[in-house]
């Protein structure tokens, strides 16, 4: 199916819905909103520890909370969800402590968090190798008879990379159980869209690669959750893989190292502020009666008491072990990293170091 150019929405940037009858229950669109909160509040102390010097980098998902907590919210307990370095929002909505998944960004581990434990895996920095890997691993458990669909978060940066092209083109002829969600957020970096890809949308391209294809609007939650729900019904159904490009964007700097002033005005900013994922929802819950201001408040003080953990988790210094520098590298380590990893406990032991 070819994707139309107007994005898909259920709630209007002034939060108003065009089709009542085909929002999500009213308790997913409050759990939505929840999540959003203390999505948001999380990542404005993830920042913050950030220039305080608790995290080496920190990419903001600020302005892309309804695609992350929209897709996550869809997925069932046995589901895959495959991230990106962007996608701290999502993972801490998975239920993994956040101290675990700013791991990476703090430079302890490469992934801070057990991976099976939570169907989360490692958060992806190279440009769309988890597409691959979530591919591989949906097939897999199809092969397998295992009920498991992936879910894999990527930026409309990743789709220029070889990496997406295989592994759209993999999923769609093995009919594997993915779905793809494009949070097109404008720049690759400072690259924006139109000098990567001359194609009308980018869910064109999940129609060259024979897969269904949607294009949505990315900053409304209930259209977010209603597209990935669908796409996890039909791919554990058996009906393949699903491409959505979710048209959303970035608020901040691409990471604290990046001066987006260089490449994008702030009046454009501004005009995507207007179109605020949270504000939009708030406005709907509370003309639709679900949402008062007391359970607003409460709602805040919960994400001001998530924010206060990650303070005091990530205020604590960690002593590494060089020696884990090596594990987990292969599931069998070979014997060059054996023999490496002698040497640099050999070379910290004669410092005194180790």
């Amino acid at each position: 199916m070819l994707p139309s150019p107007t994005p898909w929405r259920l709630i209007d940037a002034e939060g108003r819905a065009g089709t009542p009858e085909d929002l999500p229950k009213s308790e997913v669109l409050l759990e939505l909103y929840r999540r959003m909160v203390v999505g948001r509040r999380f990542d404005a102390q993830a920042t913050a520890l950030t220039k305080q010097g608790r995290l080496a980098v920190y990419p903001s998902s600020h302005g892309q909370e309804a695609c992350q907590i929209g897709a996550v919210l869809a997925l069932r307990d046995r589901d895959w969800l495959f991230p990106t370095y962007r996608d701290s929002v999502a993972i801490v909505s998975r239920a993994v402590p956040p101290a675990e998944v700013l791991s990476l960004l703090r430079g302890d581990w490469h992934c801070g968090y057990d991976p099976h434990a939570h169907f989360v895996a490692p958060q992806c920095t190279p440009l769309a190798t988890n597409t691959l890997h979530a591919v591989g691993l949906a097939h897999a458990a199809r092969l397998k008879g295992d009920d498991q669909v992936a879910v894999v978060l990527l930026g409309d940066g990743a789709t220029s990379e070889g990496d997406t092209h295989e592994a759209l083109n993999f999923a769609a002829v093995w009919k594997a159980p993915v779905v793809f969600l494009v949070q097109n957020n404008g720049y690759a970096i400072s690259v924006p869209l139109a000098k990567q890809t001359a194609a009308p949308t980018l869910a064109h391209k999940g129609v060259g690669y024979g897969m269904r294809s949607l294009l949505i609007d990315g900053n409304d939650a209930a259209a977010v959750h209603a597209a990935v729900t669908g796409a996890i019904a039909r791919a554990a159904a058996g009906d393949g893989p699903t491409l959505i490009e979710a048209l959303t964007y970035r608020i901040e700097a691409h990471t604290n190292a990046d001066d987006a002033t260089r490449y994008r005005a702030s009046d454009e900013v501004q005009a995507w502020l207007g179109r605020d994922p949270i504000k939009r929802l708030r406005v709907y819950l509370h003309e639709a009666g679900l949402l008062d201001d007391a359970t607003e408040a409460a709602f805040a003080e919960q994400a001001e008491r998530f924010a206060a953990g990650v303070r005091e988790q990530l205020n604590t210094d960690v002593d590494h072990d060089p020696g884990e520098l090596f594990e987990h590298v292969y599931a069998r380590p070979t014997a060059a990293l054996r023999a490496q990893r002698s040497e640099l406990l050999a070379e910290l032991a004669e410092e005194g170091r180790a």
